[in-house]
């Protein structure tokens, strides 16, 4: 067939240019034309040497003439749209609940780590605060995401299995882990607030029952801050998901400077030193994870800067800046102590609003799934998932455009 394709060219062409009689051009091989039908000499075509390039092909002129600019591009500029402008990712569902549930969890992750480190060294105001605020934190947390599932009952089923590759089946089991060893210790606290309690036989007990849970509470919370970072980045969100290798640092990174922020609200001065270092470190390492994330982001990061998401990161920027300024002058003033963490847990609330709005922004618009898409496609990298089960046999390889598309074995 492809013979036949090429000797039905060549005719057409010889035909243009006078070589043979006017005869159909799909006669087959056998009926060739004899000596005395073809003409006595075949016209030449003179071409200039300087036509020739060094593969002996004509050039081709370009159009416009000289001083014209060579040839115009007659396809409009590319404008990112989408079938019947439609996004090409369908936003998330996720209402407020979500942002209200990673703030929380993130809130009571870091308050238990430090209620530990305040139970260790002896800081009993410190150690209150982070304990009742670890319960109450993880409780609004806890309705934040029931909320969002529509029935209680929801979150139970999930129980029934244990998937390592879904981060909301983890997350369900790291909450079930952490939230008993929180309550229990919280427990412990408020019973040793009442004088009955502490008196009877009970309240020997209260004390090595509430380090015990609460060592164990602090050993399961940093993997409540941080796995919500995974919970967002595991989606087709350009803007989360393009921020995975730095958004679980933003995220616990926060959580801290919130914790440490709560610390200085509800202990005197005298026990806050835990507090307001675990603050400064966080606002600072938070401030700079942020910084790192938007340069490797791309073009996704634009939404972080724009609407509603670039107030709300604006704000939690100068709410960091101030509360870690105050946390170094916290240790003489108390007000001081107060207003900068109050500074420091607003702000920290504003990063996970912000990165939450971002993510819905860069998912109505088409440019942030197309743009980066190209871009990985330019630089040679794979755009689609590729199975290790599947091979890359020669066979099963079709190259288009530079993406290698790979079938199953």
């Amino acid at each position: 067939m492809t013979a036949f394709a090429g000797r039905a060219r060549e005719r057409v062409r010889d035909q243009v240019r006078g070589r043979l009689p006017n005869r159909a051009w799909w006669t087959s091989p056998r009926s060739e034309p004899s000596a005395a039908q073809l003409p006595a000499t075949i016209p030449s075509v003179a071409v200039p040497a300087a036509a020739v390039k060094e593969t002996g092909a004509p050039r081709r002129r370009r159009r416009g003439g000289k001083g014209m600019g060579g040839e115009r591009s007659m396809v409009p500029p590319a404008t990112f749209t989408s079938y019947y402008g439609r996004p090409v990712v369908k936003p998330s569902p996720w209402e407020a609940d979500i942002p209200v549930y990673l703030f929380f969890g993130g809130l009571a992750a870091g308050s238990s780590l430090l209620a530990a480190g305040a139970d260790l060294t002896d800081r009993p105001a410190l150690r209150r605060t982070g304990r009742l605020g670890a319960i109450g934190a993880i409780t609004v947390s806890f309705v934040a995401l029931v909320h969002d599932l529509g029935r209680p009952e929801r979150f139970v089923k999930m129980l029934r299995t244990a998937k390592v590759t879904s981060p909301m089946s983890v997350g369900t089991w790291i909450l079930s882990l952490y939230a008993p060893f929180c309550g229990a210790a919280a427990a412990a606290e408020l019973a040793g607030l009442v004088p009955a309690v502490r008196r009877s036989p009970l309240g020997r007990y209260l004390s090595p029952l509430g380090t015990g849970a609460g060592l164990l509470a602090a050993v399961t919370a940093p993997p409540v801050a941080a796995y919500t970072a995974v919970l967002l980045a595991d989606t087709a969100t350009p803007s989360w998901h393009a921020a995975y290798r730095e958004l679980p640092f933003v995220f616990v990174a926060s959580a801290a400077a919130a914790s440490g922020g709560l610390g200085m609200i509800g202990a005197p001065t005298s026990q806050t030193g835990p507090a307001r270092r675990l603050a400064l470190a966080g606002a600072v390492v938070e401030l700079l994870a942020e910084h790192r994330m938007e340069a490797s982001m791309g073009i996704t990061a634009e939404p972080l800067h724009a609407d509603t998401a670039g107030t709300l990161m604006r704000a939690s920027r100068a709410l960091m800046v101030a509360g870690a300024v105050g946390s170094l002058a916290g240790s003489r003033s108390r007000a001081v102590s107060v207003v900068s963490g109050l500074a420091l847990i607003a702000g920290s609330a504003c990063t996970r609003f912000g990165v939450f709005e971002a993510g819905q922004s860069s998912a109505r618009d088409p440019k942030y799934t197309v743009v980066p898409q190209r871009e990985r496609i330019q630089r040679g990298e794979p755009v689609r998932y590729r199975h290790p089960r599947w091979t890359r046999s020669p066979a099963s390889q079709r190259s288009s455009n530079g993406i290698t598309v790979t079938g199953p074995s």
